[in-house]
């Protein structure tokens, strides 16, 4: 078995994934390459050429951007990704710099389809660029319904909704595909996530760890209870 046929299994647990016409499916797997990084290690960088397609296959990936307002630099934490994560596909239609930077949360292991040949393949079947695109769209409305919920819900929902997020990988997952119960990140990472405080971030996990809901460990937020998270973001 090759060492990327290893991860098939978790491959087929994400929703896109799983519905790709097989000639699609086949190609990814073909261009592919396998990268092994270590907690911290960089995968691109903000301004970055466009460097190809990613999933994440084992571990996690923070996907952040440094922001300047009032020469106070501070880093602005998007989005932590974890199995079976396809995702830096931007940058493959509009052949632009990398908008973000991407680093290892912990040690992970990500699929890697460089772009020159991802490009040359889908030219060849151009049919193939709609689903990509579906893999676009589907961020495109995680996204919209993150910044309805910035809008409008407590930070105490907000937070609790992004663990079950997090558990749940942002949904990209089949029926099948289970939940992350360890999530790697701190307290501070999950405020600068959400744009709260340290101080109103660690009052709400006080509260959940009360509960008897998560656990939090250095540098980790377990989560004990899922149903019952997911009963609070009713």
């Amino acid at each position: 078995m090759s060492d990327i046929a290893r991860y098939l299994p978790t491959l087929r647990t994400g929703r896109w994934f799983s519905q790709l016409p097989d000639a699609f499916a086949s190609a990814l797997l073909d261009m592919a390459k396998l990268r092994q990084l270590q907690t911290g290690d960089t995968l691109f960088l903000r301004g970055g050429p466009p460097c190809g397609l990613y999933a994440v296959v084992r571990g996690a990936i923070r996907v952040s951007g440094l922001v300047d307002a009032h020469h106070d630099t501070r880093e602005a934490l998007l989005i932590l990704l974890t199995p079976p994560t396809w995702f830096a596909e931007i940058s493959v239609f509009d052949d632009s710099p990398r908008t973000h930077d991407a680093h290892a949360a912990e040690p992970s292991t990500v699929l890697h389809v460089p772009h020159d040949a991802l490009q040359t393949w889908l030219h060849a079947h151009p049919l193939h660029w709609r689903d990509l695109a579906l893999l676009m769209a589907d961020k495109l409305r995680m996204a919209f319904i993150n910044m309805e919920e910035q809008a409008v819900l407590p930070a105490s929902v907000r937070m609790v909704r992004r663990l079950v997020q997090m558990a749940q990988g942002y949904g990209q997952g089949t029926a099948d595909a289970g939940s992350r119960r360890t999530l790697a990140i701190t307290q501070e990472q999950l405020a600068l996530m959400l744009g709260v405080s340290r101080q109103t971030t660690n009052q709400i996990l006080t509260d959940l760890k009360e509960r008897q809901l998560i656990r939090v460990h250095r540098g980790e937020l377990e989560i004990l209870d899922l149903a019952a998270l997911r009963a609070l973001c009713l």
